[in-house]
């Protein structure tokens, strides 16, 4: 306890410090004064600080709330806190929510709610008596990026795929639990985070997902390709006789493979035309596929792109686009083009707009 206590107090003299370091800057701003702790008057105690302050000889109260996380449940619950304090210091009182990270839902929600925000990354946005200041940064805290990432590590990725294939369902905990392979603690860890950020929510009935764009455009940001060892290989096969030979290796594989990236787009949404095949599939199926694909490793020139998943759960929403072609499911291979280089960007927005409208 001791230690969280120390850490809010530390957080609350760096955005101390971070408030008058704004104000300081501004000329008309004069007489920045922020009451020890012992000298708050009993209504400033309800607020973590006040800064006292005067433009052009008018008095101001910068009455500011601290939270030690900016997620958008948690800001949207101390907005509204923060702006029912600050009318009792009066009209002449402007409430400031601080925390070390603000997103940009975050800081959508102050907007919304009328409230001013500073965050320790440099996102600023205060306004009153003719100031108006607006900074935009673009670092995040490290723990910010871990924590974006491990929402999108390949289990939590199973939960997510079934959840945006399905936008507009309320799911049960056990029936999600089913659908994705995942363990009912692992579900709960995972719409807990959504719910954190505001892109799903929980009632009676279930859970639901409220913003399936914001966690497609935030999985898309944060992607990293499905772990496996990834091997590039030559083969003469092309055309026709190239899909013949992979319907072949479909059948026999019995889900252990499906064409991904640029090759799963061609039958998804077409888009353009590339040189390169692009396949996940199971170790096991790696014989059978090198043989039927008439695979041979090449140091260079290679046009046949293998990942080996260390894990096969992209391999739990593969579709069938075409008789005996089973390529990954339409989110899975967004985001597989989305990381692709600018071609594989236009292909992703391609699919998107053909067949992913709806989460938009």
């Amino acid at each position: 306890m001791l230690k969280t206590h120390n850490s809010l107090k530390a957080l609350e003299v760096d955005a101390q410090q971070a408030i008058r370091r704004v104000l300081e800057d501004i000329p008309i701003i004069s007489d920045i004064h922020i009451p020890a702790e012992t000298q708050r008057t009993e209504l400033e105690r309800e607020v973590d600080f006040v800064a006292q302050v005067n433009t052009r000889g008018i008095s101001w109260m910068i009455v500011c709330e601290v939270k030690s996380t900016g997620q958008p449940r948690i800001v949207r619950d101390a907005a509204l806190n923060l702006r029912a304090a600050a009318t009792q210091f009066g009209p002449r009182a402007v409430p400031i929510l601080v925390t070390p990270y603000l997103s940009r839902d975050a800081r959508k929600t102050c907007r919304e709610l009328a409230v001013h925000y500073l965050d320790l990354e440099g996102n600023c946005r205060i306004a009153f008596d003719g100031i108006y200041i607006e900074r935009e940064s673009l670092s995040r805290p490290q723990v910010i990026k871990r924590e974006l990432r491990s929402l999108f590590k390949p289990k939590s990725a199973q939960v997510l795929r079934v959840l945006l294939l399905h936008p507009n369902r309320t799911w049960k905990v056990t029936d999600l639990a089913q659908e994705s392979g995942v363990s009912l603690g692992h579900i709960s860890n995972v719409t807990s985070a959504l719910i954190d950020r505001e892109w799903g929510s929980r009632d009676e009935d279930g859970f639901k997902l409220t913003k399936p764009g914001a966690v497609l455009d935030n999985w898309r940001d944060n992607y990293e390709p499905p772990p496996g060892e990834v091997i590039r290989y030559y083969t003469l096969l092309h055309g026709k006789g190239f899909e013949r030979a992979a319907q072949q290796l479909i059948d026999e594989a019995q889900g252990g493979v499906a064409l991904a990236s640029f090759s799963a787009a061609e039958w998804l949404a077409p888009y353009g035309r590339v040189s390169n095949h692009y396949v996940y599939a199971r170790r096991e199926m790696m014989p059978f596929l090198q043989s039927i694909l008439r695979a041979e490793p090449a140091a260079k020139g290679d046009n046949l792109v293998v990942t080996v998943l260390d894990n096969d759960g992209v391999l739990r929403d593969t579709i069938e686009p075409h008789s005996g072609i089973r390529t990954t499911g339409l989110v899975q291979t967004y985001l597989d083009l989305a990381q692709a280089g600018e071609r594989g960007r236009e292909a992703a927005e391609h699919l998107r707009t053909e067949r992913l409208s709806w989460l938009s």
